[in-house]
C-alpha cells in the first residue's frame, strides 16, 4: 500500500493456556515489529519471551489465570464439555472487568480475545471499539453440512447426512443452552449488548475471526460465517537447539507425545512405549503435562517432558498424540502424519478431520491397546501423501504476516463500520 502506515494501539487478551497464546504470539510480534503499540494480557509465567519479541505483556488477573478447566475428573464426553464451559464462564465476570478497566485507562484501536475468553466477547462487543477474535481450534458453528462438534463422528454425505447433523446439532445445542445461554446472556444484559439465541453465535459477533487452520484440513461447507479468515496454523516455539543425542539415532523415527494442559493421559505414553518396545523404530517421547519419571522406558526410546518438536518433526516418520490442534498442525505443516489417540476435549473432532483428509489415522481412546495402536501407526505411515497436500497447503496460507494485514485493516475503520474483507477474502 502508499502512504504512511498508520500506527495503532492494540490491546489482546488471551485465556491462560498456553496453546491459545503460542498460536498468537507471533501475530502480536509481527505487528509489534510494524510498529505498532501492542499489548497483551496473559499467563504470568510466559511474559519475558513476550516482552523480548517487543509486546507490552501484563500478567492476567490471577483470578482467571487460577480457573484451570478440570475436565479430566469428568465421567464422560458431555460431563467433560459441560465443565469446560463453565470454567469459562466462572472467569468471564473477572474478564469484562480487566478489559473494562484496561479500555478505560487507554482506549486501544483494536482489540484481539481468544474464542475461549467468553467474558472477554462482553467486554469487546459492549466497547464499541474494532474487535477480532482469534480460535487456534476447530470451529462449533454449526452446520447441517458437518457433523456435530466433540463426539468425532464420521462425515455423511447427502440427505440422510444433513438430517443427522441437523438432529445432533439441535440436541447438543439444546442442551449447552438450557445449561448456560441465561448466565452468558445475564453478562450481556448488564453490558448492555444483544442477547444471543444460542450459544453458538458465540462465533459470529467478533468483526473478523482469525480461523488458524486452512480449508484443505476442515470439513467442507458452501458457507462459511461471514467474519471467518483462515489465516493457516501459526505456530511459535520458544528458540531451541536440536539436541546432540538425535543425530546419533538411525532409522525410523516416530514422535510420541501427550497434551501440554494436563488431561490425565498418561495412558497414551505407556501404551504407546510398550506398544513399539520391539518395533524397528525409535521413539521419541514428549510427556508433557505427565510426570516422565512414572514410565519404564524400553531400550529404542527417549523419554523427556518437553523437547523442541520442530528438529525431531525433521526426521520423524510419524506422530503418535492425543490430538491437540498445536502438535497436530506442527505435524501436518511438516508433512509427517499423524496418530491420533483422541482424549477429549477437540481431540476426536481433529483427529477425525486428519483422517477424512487422508494425512493420517484417528484412534479413539476408548479402542486404545497395543495391538490396535501398531495397526494405527502402519495405516498412519502410509499416509505421507495426504499430509504433504496439507502440508502444502499451509505453507501456502497467509499466515502470522497475512492476520497482521488483516489485523492492521481493521485498525483504521472507525468504531460502528463493518471491516472491508482485504486479505483474499475467500470466504
Amino acid at each position: 500500500g502508499g502512504g504512511a502506515r498508520k500506527m495503532s494501539t492494540i490491546h489482546a487478551f488471551t485465556t491462560p493456556a498456553r496453546g491459545h497464546l503460542y498460536p498468537l504470539a507471533p501475530i502480536l510480534a509481527e505487528l509489534a515489529r510494524r510498529g505498532h503499540r501492542v499489548r497483551v494480557w496473559s499467563l504470568a509465567g510466559e511474559l519475558e519471551p513476550l516482552r523480548a519479541m517487543g509486546i507490552e505483556a501484563e500478567p492476567m488477573d490471577p483470578r482467571i489465570e487460577e480457573l484451570q478447566v478440570d475436565d479430566w475428573k469428568a465421567k464422560g464426553d458431555m460431563e467433560a464439555t459441560v465443565r469446560g464451559f463453565r470454567c469459562f464462564l466462572d472467569r468471564a465476570p473477572h474478564e469484562i472487568a480487566e478489559i473494562g478497566r484496561a479500555v478505560a485507562a487507554e482506549r486501544p484501536d483494536l482489540l484481539i480475545t481468544d474464542i475461549n475468553a467468553y467474558g472477554a466477547a462482553v467486554a469487546a462487543e459492549a466497547s464499541g471499539i474494532p474487535w477480532a477474535c482469534f480460535s487456534p481450534y476447530f470451529s462449533w458453528a454449526p452446520s447441517n453440512e458437518v457433523p456435530v462438534f466433540g463426539p468425532g463422528m464420521k462425515p455423511m454425505r447427502g440427505r440422510v447426512g444433513r438430517l443427522r447433523n441437523a438432529a445432533m446439532w439441535r440436541l447438543v445445542g439444546f442442551d449447552l443452552n438450557r445449561r448456560f445461554l441465561g448466565e452468558l446472556n445475564g453478562l450481556r444484559r448488564e453490558a448492555e449488548v444483544p442477547e444471543l439465541g444460542s450459544i453458538t453465535e458465540l462465533w459470529d459477533r467478533p468483526h473478523r475471526l482469525l480461523y488458524m487452520t486452512v480449508r484443505e484440513l476442515e470439513y467442507p461447507r458452501r458457507s462459511w460465517p461471514a467474519n471467518f479468515r483462515f489465516v493457516g496454523p501459526v505456530a511459535w516455539d520458544p528458540p531451541a537447539d536440536s539436541p546432540d543425542w538425535l543425530d546419533a539415532i538411525d532409522g525410523p523415527l516416530v514422535l510420541l507425545t501427550a497434551s501440554t494442559e494436563y488431561q490425565a493421559d498418561e495412558e497414551l505414553i505407556r501404551t504407546g512405549l510398550n506398544a513399539l518396545a520391539e518395533e524397528e523404530v525409535f521413539v521419541v517421547a514428549t510427556t508433557a503435562g505427565n510426570d516422565p519419571a512414572q514410565f519404564d522406558v524400553p531400550a529404542n526410546a527417549r523419554v523427556e517432558r518437553f523437547l523442541p518438536h520442530a528438529p525431531i518433526l525433521e526426521r520423524a516418520e510419524a506422530v503418535i498424540c492425543h490430538g491437540g490442534m498445536g502438535i497436530t498442525q506442527k505435524a501436518l505443516a511438516a508433512g509427517v502424519p499423524v496418530c491420533t489417540v483422541g482424549w477429549g476435549r477437540d481431540q476426536l473432532e481433529s483427529g477425525r478431520r486428519v483422517e477424512a483428509a487422508g494425512a493420517g489415522v484417528l484412534l479413539p481412546r476408548k479402542k486404545l491397546s497395543a495391538d490396535r495402536l501398531r495397526e494405527a501407526l502402519a495405516s498412519a505411515r502410509d499416509s505421507r501423501t495426504g499430509a504433504g497436500r496439507i502440508a502444502r497447503a499451509m505453507a501456502a496460507a497467509p499466515g502470522a504476516r497475512g492476520a497482521a494485514d488483516e489485523l492492521e485493516a481493521m485498525a483504521v475503520i472507525e468504531p460502528g463500520r463493518s471491516a472491508p474483507a482485504p486479505l483474499g477474502a475467500d470466504v
